[in-house]
């Protein structure tokens, strides 16, 4: 059994899945639904969202699963910030990882990851909105700290889809 199983905390990963849902036709769990759902062993498209570089739930999706490949969705720019995100989460060389830019929205954190953003956001907001040499990459996470515009959209998923129509015909 393939299928695509995420984690998520404020609805990013979520919509995300359920977009590679929709185009790939593979079957969508949350972890939770995946224990019950899915055999352990299975083949899974694994999707976590990030804090501090750490992709959450994938220690434990690969413990259980044959994880395919990783995707892992938090503020900074799709497909930015991979060769730390690898290191960090010790995603093996041969299982394809992607980044996906997702939503900041701390309203839906609970607890210590309020907290932790809200900090984050003020310390971050007020360092690059005073930073005159800004990268583009910086300039969209003040954006996202500033604005919260909705970031998540199909073409996000482009190299997902891409890799996958590959992979299926091999």
């Amino acid at each position: 059994m393939k299928a695509i199983v995420y984690t998520s905390n404020t609805g990013s990963t979520a919509r995300y899945a359920a977009m590679l849902g929709q185009e790939t036709g593979l079957p969508v769990y949350s972890m939770d639904e995946a224990k019950r759902a899915v055999p352990a062993g299975a083949e899974v498209l694994y999707l976590g969202w990030l804090m501090a570089s750490g992709i959450k739930g994938y220690a434990k999706a690969a413990k259980r699963y044959h994880v395919w490949a990783v995707c892992a969705v938090g503020m900074g720019s799709t497909g930015s910030q991979l060769e730390l995100v690898r290191e960090k989460n010790a995603v093996p060389a041969e299982v394809p990882l992607f980044t996906l830019q997702g939503n900041l929205d701390a309203s839906k954190l609970r607890g210590v990851y309020q907290l932790m953003i809200s900090i984050m956001m003020k310390s971050a907001g007020k360092g690059l909105s005073e930073k005159p040499d800004r990268t583009p990459e910086e300039d969209d996470l003040l954006d996202a700290i500033q604005n919260r515009r909705d970031r998540i959209c199909p073409e996000n998923l482009t190299a997902v889809l891409d890799w996958y129509r590959t992979a299926e015909k091999q």
